[in-house]
């Protein structure tokens, strides 16, 4: 399996951004900083925990947060 280097992942959400853009028609966007993360913080959440057996303590250390902080965000996607 390969992983993305963060320029790949920066690429992709280039290109979905550019996208949706696309895709408003020249409708209004709005709130498009909280639309991104909601959208990328689930899975990023779901993939690391299961590189880290669902271990909390070791998910917290890989993604650089406090174990409170990703309780809480667990909680707030439903992940717990």
């Amino acid at each position: 399996m390969t992983t993305q280097s963060p320029s790949e992942l920066a690429k992709a959400v280039t290109t979905a951004l550019d996208k949706y853009f696309t895709e408003l028609n020249g409708e209004a966007a709005s709130a498009v900083y909280d639309m991104v993360l909601s959208c990328v913080e689930r899975p990023m959440l779901e993939v690391v925990m299961r590189q880290a057996s669902n271990n909390q303590t070791v998910a917290a250390q890989i993604l650089g947060i406090n174990r409170n902080t990703l309780r809480k965000k667990l909680s707030d996607h439903g992940l717990l």
